[in-house]
């Protein structure tokens, strides 16, 4: 099991707290959602709307097995939005949609329990 998917892995080194803004946490809307069946594990193409600072973004994410593409419009999740892009397959991914694992290792995205304005940052 890989270590960030482990409940019981002892934390990571600390870090300080500019080292944590660095790392641009942003919430956004899913405005198209398919499938990405090319992928080696069960994965999405998201396109996420991160409001007009940031704009629209296009994610790949791990999450087929949990989420069926039409469910998740209009959705907010959170993502990193300052990775640079990474070639996942044919596709480019722009963002890092942020989950956590659940009991099997599958991703469950992660979110605000209230309905946020896009690109909001998280703190």
């Amino acid at each position: 099991m890989h270590l960030a998917h482990d409940p019981t892995a002892a934390p990571a080194p600390q870090i300080n707290f500019d080292q944590f803004l660095a790392v641009d946490i942003r919430v956004g809307t899913i405005v198209a959602a398919e499938p990405y069946p090319e992928a080696r594990k069960p994965s999405l193409k998201l396109t996420i709307d991160f409001g007009p600072a940031i704009g629209t973004k296009r994610s790949s994410a791990q999450i087929a097995t949990l989420y069926e593409p039409a469910a998740l419009i209009g959705r907010q999740v959170a993502g990193v939005v300052n990775f640079p892009p990474r070639q996942i397959g044919k596709f480019m991914s722009e963002v890092l949609a942020l989950g956590f694992p659940d009991e099997h290792g599958n991703v469950v995205l992660f979110a605000p329990d209230r309905r946020v304005p896009n690109g909001a940052r998280l703190f």
